[in-house]
């Protein structure tokens, strides 16, 4: 792991030929050495409590090459947050600079400082001495309410990254992610901090584009979320991409998109990996199963202790956040531990991702994991992926329901006697997995499901 005495990612950075690629420009990152992106008198910015608000991830990840170890705090906002919440945001953090690359949204236009941040690099004769121990504050993915903010030191967070290996050579990596939260950070970081180059995703870039960029740009590493995966498996240009390693995180990675990935990847290395904002990143696994061993359990690995308290994971590590900023609530209890809200089973030698506390649907008093029946489901050899949700019933409250994307959906080919066929087939499938109250009373096929900006399936909970 990374040992840092300064706090400064620009000392980090080397003579290597990497880049930073974003949709519409590629800046060298070896550039950012004796040169900025911000616009203004950079020692202004020392000490300082600095919102990082650009609408592009390219020039937030400029700045906060730049910003670390320079400022008091960075928190990074990620571009899908509620303006409604900035107002409470800014005092909590005592935000006193915001960086932008264009229009400001109004609650930031009182702050004392205002900075613009441009991928156009301006020669600097002097970097100010970056020897601060910056906070760095993620924002929670809340569905509900402001989003808690949560509180990191940069030894936290690269505490699970290790440096390169030489036979990864000259490595490309790209995240389908937003670097702006936890997962996408983490893939920054590596990066930034390895001499490797980073392609960036856009929000508004279609999926094919997106692969043909990677394509072009020779990625190596490649990294997302299992509903990020589905997404470009059922697109044909996944063809131009061979990376060498592929990564998975943020939701659980079930046994049916592993298995899709060895397919299409035969040659990679996949592994998923554990992570939460709070929590940091627990353990990767390389294994090509789902779930992980148990042995994990009760054990310190890596510095990592987990144990499983009331079927929850918690967490203890040096990895972890230090506190919620501007809350009263703890983040972590008595002995340090972090519950993570991820609610485990386990299954001879190895522990299963069931599904989360806050997303059980109750069908007449019994509880429901959705993405357990979601876990069976995608095993039918013709589904891509899948999404169960509540549907209100009279009786027990609340039913199961499915939505499931088929292979070749899209073309408008099935009949419905093939459809009621599928569906049988799949409702077997449940019936032989799950217990009785977990099987879908009802599933339809739809052309696609609705993926948010963390690249999380997007839920409603009943």
């Amino acid at each position: 792991m990374f040992r840092f005495g300064a706090q400064s990612l620009r000392d980090r950075i080397n003579d290597a030929a990497s880049f930073l690629q974003a949709y519409d420009v590629t800046v060298s990152v070896a550039g950012l050495r004796h040169a900025t992106g911000l616009r203004g008198n950079l020692a202004e910015l020392s000490g300082r409590s600095v919102l990082v608000a650009t609408r592009k991830q390219l020039t937030a990840a400029l700045a906060l090459i730049e910003l670390a170890g320079l400022a008091r705090r960075l928190i990074i906002l990620p571009a899908d947050v509620n303006a409604d919440h900035l107002a409470a945001i800014i005092a909590a953090a005592e935000i006193d600079t915001v960086v932008l690359d264009g229009d400001d949204p109004p609650a930031v236009r009182d702050l004392p400082l205002r900075v613009e941040c441009s991928p156009s690099l301006t020669p600097l004769a002097q970097i100010p001495p970056s020897d601060a121990h910056t906070e760095w504050v993620l924002l929670t993915s809340g569905t509900t309410g402001a989003p808690k903010m949560v509180n990191h030191t940069l030894r936290g967070l690269t505490a699970a990254i290790g440096e390169a290996s030489p036979a990864d050579g000259a490595a490309v990596w790209a995240t389908f992610y937003d670097i702006r939260r936890y997962g996408g950070l983490q893939i920054f970081l590596r990066a930034m901090l390895n001499g490797a180059s980073l392609v960036l995703a856009d929000a508004d870039e279609p999926v094919a584009d997106h692969l043909f960029r990677l394509g072009r740009c020779g990625v190596t590493h490649l990294s997302g979320t299992p509903s990020h995966w589905r997404r470009a498996l059922m697109n044909p240009a996944l063809k131009e991409i061979a990376p060498r390693y592929v990564r998975l995180s943020g939701e659980i990675a079930d046994q049916a998109i592993l298995d899709a990935l060895r397919l299409a990847f035969p040659s990679a290395r996949i592994g998923h990996a554990y992570a939460s904002t709070e929590a940091g990143v627990a353990f990767d696994v390389n294994d090509g199963l789902a779930g992980f061993p148990a042995s994990y359990v009760g054990e310190v690995r890596n510095g990592v202790e987990m144990k499983v308290v009331d079927d929850s994971l918690t967490i203890r590590s040096e990895r972890t956040a230090s506190c919620y900023l501007g809350r009263e609530n703890a983040l972590a209890d008595g002995e340090g531990f972090v519950d993570t809200g991820d609610i485990l089973e386990r299954r001879g030698d190895r522990y299963y991702f069931v599904g989360r506390k806050g997303g059980i649907i109750n069908v007449g008093g019994l509880k429901v994991h959705p993405e357990e029946i979601e876990a069976v489901i995608n095993q039918h050899p013709l589904v891509h992926m899948s999404l169960v949700q509540p549907r209100h019933s009279p009786i027990t409250g609340a039913i199961v329901s499915a939505d499931v994307v088929l292979s070749g959906q899209g073309d408008g080919r099935h009949s419905e006697t093939k459809d009621e066929i599928l569906k049988n087939e799949i409702l077997s499938l449940c019936r032989t997995g799950l217990a009785r109250h977990k099987v879908p009373a009802s599933i339809q096929f739809v052309s696609n499901l609705a993926v948010a900006a963390t690249g999380k399936l997007k839920r409603r909970h009943g």
